[in-house]
This record gives structure tokens, sequence and C-alpha cells, in this order.
């Protein structure tokens, strides 16, 4: 006859931790794979705008961030960027540097495409357009979720790489020409690769889609 082993409360106690600890170390697990847990959906059809023909969608790996242009402020920059996102030009565009908690920038049509990144040079391509100039002297605050162009290599010009800030900037007025901001899926910004100790970063995250906000109606 076998007799039963009743459990001491030491060992009971020692049973609940190793369950708590196991529980513990997998919800961990789950969350660092799926980095976009908590990031905020943003449903597309069920956004509205007045002004539609100035916003545009850019599909990251968590998500959509849905940007509002501000052609008022530099018409001829907008006008670039629009025309880029309406070629797709931006599609599968690598966010070669991202400064963790400040900014993260995309936009090498030459260096920085999926599948054919170069290493040595992105930051430094070209588009097929002709450079422009920026628009830098009407007023604006580059606060968080700020969207920017960035300088071309060729002196005080612009083509198509551009930012979005983390953070303020209030020294990037009269610097950048800024072209809109962020009003909605803010936090998919946030869960973009860096490059931890350098600005460059290694197998980078990519832009899935850009579009304009008409093409999806």
């Amino acid at each position: 006859m076998l007799l039963k082993v009743k459990q001491s409360k030491s060992e009971k106690i020692l049973l609940i931790f190793l369950i708590l600890l196991a529980i513990m170390t997998l919800s961990s697990f789950v969350l660092i794979k799926n980095k976009c847990f908590f990031v905020e959906k943003v449903n597309i059809k069920k956004l509205n705008f007045k002004d539609k023909e100035n916003i545009v969608v850019m599909n990251v790996n968590c998500g959509n961030v849905v940007i509002k242009l501000l052609p008022e402020v530099s018409p001829n920059g907008v006008a670039r960027f629009k025309n880029l996102i309406a070629n797709k030009e931006y599609d599968n565009i690598a966010f070669h540097r991202v400064i963790e908690n400040f900014l993260v920038q995309a936009g090498d049509l030459e260096f920085g495409k999926k599948g054919d990144i170069n290493y040595t040079y992105i930051g430094s391509g070209k588009s097929k357009y002709n450079l422009i100039k920026p628009e830098k002297d009407r007023p604006f605050i580059f606060k968080k979720g700020s969207v920017g162009f960035a300088k071309s290599k060729n002196g005080d010009m612009e083509d198509s790489e551009f930012f979005i800030l983390l953070a303020d900037a209030p020294l990037f007025e009269g610097e950048y020409t800024p072209l809109g901001r962020v009003t909605h899926g803010f936090t998919a910004l946030e869960k973009i690769k860096s490059g931890n100790k350098s600005e460059y970063v290694l197998r980078p995250d990519f832009i899935n889609s850009f579009k304009l906000f008409s093409e999806f109606d």
C-alpha cells in the first residue's frame, strides 16, 4: 500500500514560486519577441480628415503612421514629398539612421533599398529627381512628431531623405525644411530598430509602404 506524502509548507511555497517564475519567463519571451505588443493600432478606414489631399500614411513593422503635411509652410518640399510617395519611391526603403528617443531617418533611394543595401554609402545616395532648395524661413516649431527633409550631402540642398522626431528639437528651426506632423501611430515609430551605440543601423527596419490617404478610398 502506497502512502500519500504530504507536501510541507515550504515545498508548496517553492512550487508556487517556480510556477510564477515560469509564467513570468514565458510572458517576457512573448513580449520581447513581439515588440509591437503595446503599440496602438491605427485603422485608416475609421479616420476622417477635411484636408485629405495632404494626409499620407506610412506603414512600418508595428503598424500605420499617419502624417498631416503642411504645404502652407513649405509648398515645394511638400510637393516633392507627395510626388515621391505617389510614385512608390519609399516602399521597402530602410530606416538607416535612428537615434534612440530622438529621431528616425529614411529615404536613401539609391543605397537603402531592401535586398540591395550598401552599408558603405547609405545616407549619401541620390534619387532620380533634381535637388531642391530648402524652405526654412517660415515659423515652425520642431516638436515631437515633426517631419522634415534631411539635408543632402551636396551642400544645403534636399533630395529624398526625411526624418521624424521622437522628441522636441527646437534647434532644428531654421535649419531644416518642415514637411508636417504625425497625427496617429506615433508609438509605432518608437519601435523602429536603432543602432544602439551607432546612429547608423545594421540590418535596419524598413518602410513597408507609403501611400497618399486618397488611395484608401
